[in-house]
């Protein structure tokens, strides 16, 4: 019997069906006030700030267990896109997970299917968000492509991300949203992330 809780990115898999259904830990619930976010050192979560303003996620949110933004995830990102200078955002490759149920809290695992992401540029920093449907949902579980998602859904997500780290005030914030993609570069996306962290972090045992 296993006495202690596996951490939540290492101690976690990516699941026998990765890329195609992947374990998802969630940080963040569309209810939550407060930015929760992984301490990478405890495997606790923590409270990252208080929204001061009216940014809340409209989807679950957290990210792929033993997944990392490095180098080939900030290379498909500039090669694609003819950019020079971009990096990864060195954290584990985030997910937004849609589902018809009232999940209310987080510090949880569930299985996800992708069906596309969004890629953000934060600051130079390639900080793809996989979209992803709960696995066996009655309302989106069918989805397999990012086209099958309403235009509404991913205006609020792209207005989610492009503020909700921007205060009324800040001046040196440069966050943009330079592509929506489909499942397969999705799958490509985790892919990359999964190899980037086995590269990081291949005498971990």
């Amino acid at each position: 019997m296993n006495r202690f809780v596996a951490h939540p990115w290492h101690g976690i898999s990516l699941g026998d069906q990765q890329p195609h259904i992947v374990n998802a830990f969630i940080e963040v619930t569309p209810s939550d006030t407060v930015k929760y976010e992984l301490d990478k050192t405890t495997g606790l979560l923590k409270i990252d700030r208080p929204q001061l303003f009216s940014n809340v996620c409209p989807t679950l949110y957290g990210f792929l267990p033993q997944t990392y933004c490095g180098q080939r995830v900030a290379e498909q990102c500039g090669s694609k896109f003819g950019l020079e200078g971009i990096v990864g955002d060195k954290d584990p490759l985030d997910i937004c997970v849609l589902t018809e149920k009232l999940i209310t809290q987080g510090n949880i695992m569930l299985k996800a299917i992708p069906i596309g992401g969004i890629k953000l540029l934060d600051n130079n920093e390639a900080d793809d968000k996989i979209l992803a449907v709960l696995k066996g949902d009655a309302l989106y579980g069918d989805w397999e492509d990012i086209s099958q998602c309403p235009e509404k859904v991913l205006n609020r997500l792209r207005h989610y991300f492009l503020t909700y780290k921007q205060a009324p005030d800040s001046l040196n914030q440069k966050c943009e949203i330079i592509d929506v993609y489909g499942r397969e570069e999705a799958l490509n996306i985790i892919k990359l992330a999964c190899e980037d962290y086995q590269e990081l972090f291949r005498d971990m045992k």
